[in-house]
């Protein structure tokens, strides 16, 4: 496979993603590409693999059946689209585009084309777990879901690499990054929402940029509040807090008719971080539960970013072998984005948007 963005100097792809890749049998990384000669002939130097300058390159590479792209989000198309054309099977990391048209233009391009989309909390044995236990009735029919989380980013000092996110034009916001991802992890375990109505707000749109003394304009959304319908008639209730550091990073508290389950994470990103989940049938107060054996193929990896990445590739692997359809694809990604496209619609309107 080759990673589109992998450099010598570091960041998500040298620091996450190859290491989870080289915890799965049957995955190897074979070529990387970058955005220059030079950092490609750095980065290939340092990985011990071809570097090359451009997508276009590296799907030429006889050798990579897989393209990873791991760059910021603006440039997703236009790396994604040329390996869709030759026909190699694209790995994107979310948030998957800057805008719903734009996902729907990348997810109608793929055609026959496997594809796979960087959530990585669809392939966490914690969250698939307790998935399976609503699912099969632990806490009977649900009756509602209740979401509290937040994000130390947006609103606090930000580092200037990390500037861009604060524009909401550019498609990596509080509301598809840490927002989005918690709500795909949400509606694994509930089901996905019906309709909402939602409110947003840019409650500090001048944040300091690092410690220069220097503030920068914030566009995105620091605060989002969404309700919304399940398939089975019971709400879900969101409240999603930027820049907050007392309270819950993540909780997701799910009553029944027969009981209740609470999935917490210190982080507000649940997809990352290790999570707890706690439960009681009937009247019982809320307990711990573990994680039963058999769940995790990466015990050792638990507690680190690399852990769900592992199984994500794991479930590709399988599903490039096989034929399966275990690894969420480019159309699960245009899922996410018209719901995020619902919302806001729905806090500019102010009414309810049918998904």
């Amino acid at each position: 496979m080759g990673i589109v963005g992998l450099s010598a100097s570091g960041g998500w792809a040298a620091g996450a993603h190859l290491p989870a890749l080289s915890a799965v049998d049957g995955m190897e990384l074979t070529a990387l590409a970058t955005s220059s000669r030079a950092s490609a002939a750095v980065a290939g130097a340092a990985f011990g693999v071809p570097g090359y300058a451009s997508v276009e390159q590296l799907v030429a590479d006889e050798n990579v059946d897989l393209v990873v792209v791991a760059v910021k989000v603006p440039r997703h198309r236009e790396l994604v689209l040329p390996a869709l054309r030759a026909g190699v099977p694209v790995l994107s990391e979310w948030p998957f585009a800057v805008d719903l048209a734009e996902a729907v233009e990348m997810e109608g391009a793929a055609r026959d084309t496997r594809t796979f989309i960087g959530l990585h909390g669809r392939s966490s044995p914690a969250i698939r777990w307790p998935a399976g236990l609503v699912a099969d009735g632990y806490v009977g029919d649900v009756l509602s879901a209740t979401v509290l989380a937040s994000s130390i980013e947006w609103g606090n000092p930000v580092s200037e690499r990390m500037r861009y996110t604060l524009d909401r034009t550019l498609g990596a916001t509080m509301l598809t990054i840490a927002f989005g991802n918690a709500i795909d992890v949400v509606s694994m375990v509930v089901g996905e929402l019906q309709d909402v109505i939602a409110s947003t707000a840019t409650r500090r749109p001048i944040v300091p940029l690092g410690r220069t003394g220097q503030t920068v304009p914030m566009t995105a959304e620091d605060q989002i509040a969404v309700s919304g319908t399940l398939p089975d008639g019971a709400i879900l209730s969101v409240h999603h807090r930027g820049a907050t550091m007392s309270g819950p990073g993540f909780s997701l508290l799910i009553d029944g008719t027969e009981g209740t389950l609470e999935i917490t994470s210190a982080s507000g990103y649940p997809h990352l971080g290790p999570v707890t989940v706690r439960g009681a049938r009937g009247r019982a107060p809320l307990s711990r539960l573990t994680l039963p054996d058999g769940h995790d193929d990466y015990p050792h990896l638990a507690g680190t970013p690399m852990h769900n990445l592992a199984h994500m590739y794991a479930a590709i692997r399988n599903d490039l072998l096989d034929g399966t359809a275990t690894a969420p694809d480019f159309a699960h990604a245009v899922r996410r984005h018209r719901l995020l496209h619902a919302i806001i619609r729905s806090a500019a309107d102010g009414r309810r948007v049918s998904i």
